[in-house]
């Protein structure tokens, strides 16, 4: 499972380059991508004068936010993705958590109007997908069977799509050369309490904070491995799966400390 964040997709060299890796990968594996799409969501919206408005980092989403995601985030910058995907030389398909359904959502908050946590992600469309040779594409809206719509963090959208399809691990592809200590230099490694540590201690916050939070969940749920991963280095796919140092590997197990000796 490979997640895109949106910031990365919205410069068609890097969006091109990204496509091209990842048609070579689904071309020798079984892959699923996830994307997200919030700064195109909020140009959009300030295009036409609208201003966004976050609770906690979430977006909240009245009706002219919703039909902004889903013009956005599964139209443009999906149909884009699948259009470079398709020019590298893979078949991919795109789709979001409403068609199938794929993901069934929850509303978290009132007060964040139509903002949706994923409940469940049915695997056996990705599976369907995955074996008829395609790549699906999966942007990160969800809904729930009452035929709402949901804007959901693309984060745990990938956690939802890659537990539901029981991925052996997730790779989180970022506009950051990684996890940071207080410092400011990348852990190469972190454990489930070292994440914790970093939470708690506000040394992670925002965007991190998020996927942070949702590596932790993926690693509970029996994901092996998550990596958190620049996404403008070069060839960063192929040689961040060949097991080269790039960004920050999470574990379940315990990481020794900066200096601890073995």
């Amino acid at each position: 499972m490979i997640k895109i964040g949106g910031t990365l997709l919205d410069d068609v060299d890097t969006r091109n380059a990204l496509a091209c890796q990842l048609a070579a990968i689904a071309s020798e594996r079984k892959l699923v991508v996830v994307h997200g799409g919030g700064r195109q969501v909020t140009r959009f919206l300030e295009e036409r004068g609208v201003q966004s408005r976050f609770v906690a980092g979430l977006r909240v989403s009245d009706e002219p936010v919703i039909d902004a995601v889903v013009q956005v985030i599964a139209g443009s910058i999906n149909k884009r993705l699948v259009a470079a995907i398709t020019a590298a030389g893979e078949s991919a398909v795109g789709l979001s958590g409403v068609d199938g359904p794929l993901t069934i959502a929850d509303r978290m908050d009132e007060a964040l109007g139509a903002v949706g946590k994923p409940a469940a992600t049915d695997g056996r469309l990705l599976d369907a997908l995955v074996n008829a040779g395609y790549l699906p594409v999966v942007a990160c809206i969800a809904g729930d069977r009452e035929g709402n719509i949901y804007n959901v963090n693309a984060d745990q959208m990938a956690l939802s799509c890659a537990s539901g399809w029981r991925a052996e691990k997730i790779l989180f592809l970022t506009d950051v050369a990684g996890v940071k200590d207080d410092a400011g230099r990348v852990l190469p490694r972190l454990s489930a309490p070292q994440i914790t540590r970093l939470i708690e201690t506000g040394v992670a916050h925002g965007g991190m904070q998020a996927k942070l939070e949702a590596a932790a969940a993926a690693l509970e749920a029996g994901i092996g491995e998550v990596i958190i991963a620049p996404g403008h280095t070069a060839h960063v796919c192929r040689r961040v799966l060949a097991g080269e140092a790039l960004g920050t590997r999470l574990s379940i197990e315990a990481v020794p400390e900066r200096g601890a000796t073995a």
